[in-house]
């Protein structure tokens, strides 16, 4: 049998694998785990802040470490999923994701807890990646958007319920349960990976090294340059975005060059996938600073508990979840690219009814607002990774997961930046001119100045600078929505356009089961 049929029989019998969905099961908790951690992690901060004496600057280790490590290391993971196996990736940062959970949970000053929080980040990284390119290298053609469908409805289940289950640990348990909960997680998925999974991998390739290297210098710096940008302007940031830039271009001049790149930058000549990458990085931006601008407007603004806030966010999760999995079925009948412009045109308007709350609306008006924010989101997401996804070879599926993840990554981050600093700027400049300076800086010291006057101004303030901020996702996610009209011309359901896999005959190897 030659190599090629042998590739398409092995590609075939993964993709039917009677296990699947029970596989799903496992990738889903697997990704869910790290959502949670994320999440229940921000409910967690006074209590460690005040249990470990934590200063400001290390709740923002605490907090940026994880993230640095994490979108640094993205494609590096994605890359070696590729190369020495998926499955086996997976169950390695499951294994570090866990053993640093524990390591967290017990911490006893705040250099202890940075420490396990980069080891969870390395963790993090090897799984996520994996997750998604095992989704869609076991689920054929017609089933991948319902898989793609559930794989994103439990991150946002995750997103909305991670905070939840946070207060409710806090409220029976010490700060360290919140990290805890992924101990058993954890072990349950690495047992069932063990068990169920069959491992995958692409064509052998010698490791590149110097490509590896170039990204996670550049990710890196981009990264803590985002983070940094709000507090500390292009003056505090100009030597690490000099890094990222420089990083960056060095890694796409030597991708262009390598025998055996990590990221193959053809990728980029297909429209779709580039359509769908850059819709993506809008969508999330504007998603970026969606749960950062509304927790306070309902915790400071109308008056909410924190419980209360994570329960106001149900009909964004509902609607998500619902329409995730309608969002498949109109895939399959429809096709991807107008599933997502319907799904962004959604969204958009989601965020332009945001954009009209006052400090009266009460319950119902942010309700409705979310629910359609969840409704497009959830119809988008999954098309515009679907399509994205399906411009990959299979035998690139790692490092493509891995692209998806940066991409997203890379929105969110300079959502919450940009919209963030959009917030701030325009917070202050509403406010009276007579204004001490922190209560200009931010609303929660003129919350609690007593000062009445002073408390409703910083309420019309904080509202007025919230809708410019929304306005602003709107503009994002209606730019998204041309970039997808104009260049997901052509994307099929579930599939997109593939782009050929290099031809070297070392890189014909079946995509299967090992």
């Amino acid at each position: 049998m030659s190599t090629n049929a042998t590739a398409a029989v092995n590609t075939e019998a993964l993709q039917r694998d009677p296990k699947r969905w029970l596989i799903l099961v496992v990738l889903c908790m697997s990704s869910l785990v790290l959502v949670i951690d994320n999440m229940v992690l921000n409910v967690a901060i006074p209590q460690i802040s005040t249990e470990l004496g934590a200063t400001s600057r290390d709740i923002q280790w605490i907090i940026d470490s994880y993230i640095l490590v994490f979108a640094g290391l993205l494609l590096t993971s994605g890359s070696l999923s590729d190369r020495f196996g998926r499955r086996l990736v997976m169950v390695v940062g499951l294994v570090l994701f866990g053993a640093a959970s524990v390591l967290a949970a017990y911490a006893t000053n705040p250099e202890m807890l940075i420490t396990g929080r980069v080891v969870m980040g390395i963790g993090g990284a090897l799984i996520m990646p994996s997750t998604l390119s095992i989704l869609i290298t076991v689920f054929d053609e017609q089933e991948r958007p319902k898989a793609i469908a559930s794989w994103s409805a439990v991150a946002m289940i995750g997103m909305v319920g991670g905070p939840i289950l946070g207060g409710v640990l806090l409220n029976h348990f010490w700060w360290g349960s919140v990290f805890v909960l992924n101990v058993p997680i954890a072990l349950v998925a690495i047992v069932a990976a063990l068990v169920l999974m069959p491992e995958s991998k692409g064509p052998w390739a010698k490791p590149d090294m110097s490509g590896m290297l170039l990204s996670i210098v550049g990710l890196t710096a981009l990264v803590w340059t985002i983070i940094e940008y709000p507090a500390k302007g292009i003056e505090g940031t100009w030597t690490s975005l000099l890094i990222a830039v420089t990083g960056m271009t060095a890694f796409v001049i030597r991708e262009m060059k390598a025998e055996h790149p990590m990221v193959p930058l053809q990728l980029f000549r297909n429209r779709v996938f580039t359509g769908s990458s850059f819709s993506l990085v809008l969508v999330t931006f504007a998603n970026g600073g969606l749960l950062l601008v509304l927790t306070q407007y309902l915790q400071f603004v109308l008056g909410y508990t924190p419980i209360r806030t994570a329960l106001a966010f149900t009909p964004f999760a509902l609607t998500a979840l619902v329409f995730n999995f309608v969002g498949a079925g109109l895939v399959q009948k429809f096709g991807v690219r107008p599933v997502a412009l319907s799904g962004m045109t959604v969204l958009a308007g989601g965020f332009v009814v945001l954009a009209t709350l006052t400090t009266e609306s009460g319950f119902w008006m942010p309700a409705l607002a979310m629910s359609l924010v969840g409704a497009g989101a959830g119809l988008a997401m999954p098309a515009a990774i679907g399509a994205l996804m399906g411009a990959i070879p299979p035998a690139q599926a790692g490092v493509g997961s891995a692209l998806n993840d940066t991409i997203q990554q890379t929105g969110g981050a300079l959502g919450v930046a940009v919209l963030g600093a959009v917030l701030a700027g325009t917070y202050a400049d509403a406010m009276p001119a007579d204004t001490p300076e922190a209560a200009r800086e931010s609303i929660a010291p003129a919350l609690l100045s007593g000062d009445n006057t002073l408390i409703l101004a910083a309420r019309e303030a904080f509202t007025d600078a919230m809708s410019a901020t929304f306005l602003g996702g709107a503009v994002s996610v209606a730019a998204a929505t041309v970039l997808a009209f104009f260049l997901m011309r052509g994307a099929k359901a579930a599939t997109g356009e593939r782009v050929p896999a290099p031809e070297d005959d070392s890189e014909k190897v079946a995509v299967g089961v090992r």
